[in-house]
């Protein structure tokens, strides 16, 4: 059976039920939400989100893309430096709707040398359940519970920004990109994601799951 996501703003807490085996949000006590960034590292772009971040000391969870982490070991390693997460999101951003279950663990595997991670999300979040039942002997699969679509070319950074101000709650797992893309958007929303919620008194935290 597929995992069909609906691409929804706020996943809804039916398919949260029903796909109870992967991570959509965290169950904290701390007033905190957990930023992720797909598709990274970029050159310009990675850095960029690594400054805005620090200057909010807010932590958070990069899903790395393994022939860009190749290309740019630099960048893993500052991220790691400054106390981020990584997961890996396979060597080539591979649809598991579109690839045999063990091309699409070779794909996820093949990262294993430029990072090391227990973290997993699959690109586009369509993955086989066939796939993901290996996987979580290795990987815990992280999916989200609030998408600010700042990939989503047809609408407008305020939108982006109205996504997660508008959806975000404590324990929210959320998903940006640090890819060109998503930059217009994702430029716009995220230093005021970081003020507003600094000022309500949230904290950021990376991904950890013993």
């Amino acid at each position: 059976m597929y995992f069909v996501n609906m691409y929804l703003t706020k996943t809804s807490s039916l398919i949260k039920q029903f796909y109870r085996d992967y991570i959509w949000s965290v169950d904290t006590k701390n007033k905190e939400l957990f930023l992720t960034f797909d598709d990274g590292p970029h050159p310009e772009i990675t850095p960029w989100v690594l400054d805005q971040l620090a200057a909010f000391d807010a932590k958070a969870t990069f899903f790395l893309i393994g022939q860009h982490a190749k290309q740019y070991p630099e960048l893993v390693q500052r991220i790691v430096d400054e106390g981020h997460a990584i997961g890996n999101h396979t060597y080539s951003h591979a649809n598991g709707w579109d690839v045999a279950n063990t091309e699409y663990w070779r794909n996820v595997l093949a990262c294993n040398p430029y990072y090391h991670t227990t973290l997993f999300r699959p690109p586009y979040g369509k993955i086989r359940r066939s796939q993901a039942k290996a996987l979580r002997k290795r990987y815990k699969i992280v999916m989200w519970d609030v998408l600010s679509w700042d990939f989503q070319e047809d609408i407008t950074p305020e939108q982006c920004l109205s996504n997660v101000a508008d959806h975000a709650e404590k324990g929210s797992i959320v998903v940006f990109h640090d890819s060109e893309k998503a930059y217009p958007n994702m430029s716009y929303a995220l230093p005021k994601v970081l003020e507003k919620f600094t000022n309500e008194g949230f904290g950021f935290s990376p991904l950890s799951f013993g």
